[in-house]
């Protein structure tokens, strides 16, 4: 496969992209280059190479869940850039219903 312009032009309609020339040439030669290197991984034989799941397949130790450093509520609030009510720090509404 070869990247050519008319992909570009499709790919930078679809990104809603801009491009000048030069971006458009450079982004073809890396699109190409990144193929070219695929084609390459896809010559080697893998046929004897068993599946990896995961790059490391020994386990780390899972830590002991323990409560440390805790703040109490009026240390908490003291901190709150904007005003608190009932210990609850008040934020910007995001959602509408």
């Amino acid at each position: 496969m070869e990247i050519d312009d008319t992909l570009i032009s499709k790919l930078e309609r679809l990104s809603r992209l801009r491009l000048d020339e030069q971006e458009r040439e450079s982004i073809k030669q890396e699109l190409n280059n990144i193929l070219q290197m695929v084609e390459t991984l896809q010559e080697l034989d893998t046929t004897d190479v068993e599946p990896l799941v995961y790059v490391n397949q020994s386990r780390r130790p899972e830590r002991e869940d323990v409560v440390a450093n805790e703040l109490d509520v009026s240390d908490s609030i003291s901190n709150a850039p904007k005003k608190h009510e009932d210990g609850f720090f008040v934020v910007p509404k995001v959602i509408d219903k």
